[in-house]
């Protein structure tokens, strides 16, 4: 598990490491999955490091709202018109593999998978 000073999702806020931005404002960053599983497969995260939704409290409420009420005109935005998906990995079990909360956004012009 990374520490906050050396988590990837953060040294993207930061400008560390370059990513393919969808969106950014003062409380989050939207930015193109590397390693996508769809045609449309973007990330949202929270700008403030937070390892996971176990780690949230009525504090972020704000930003949580924020990312997925982004979500749907993001994902239109970038292709995912008729419909998309939601990913909200949590923890080990979760299959969580960068401790920064993130919001996957996966969509395109074909159905999906069934989860």
């Amino acid at each position: 598990m990374s520490t906050k000073h050396d988590c990837i999702f953060c040294r993207i806020v930061r400008g560390e490491i370059p990513a393919r931005k969808v969106h950014e404002d003062e409380d989050i960053l939207a930015f193109h999955d590397i390693n996508p599983h769809a045609p449309v497969h973007f990330l949202l995260i929270p700008k403030v490091h937070v390892d996971n939704l176990y780690d949230t409290g009525p504090e972020h409420e704000r930003v949580l709202g924020r990312m997925l009420g982004m979500a749907g005109e993001l994902a239109r935005r970038e292709g995912a018109g008729d419909g998309f998906r939601v990913v909200i990995n949590n923890g080990r079990v979760g299959r969580q593999e960068v401790y920064h909360l993130h919001v996957h956004v996966l969509g395109g012009p074909e159905p999906l998978g069934r989860a």
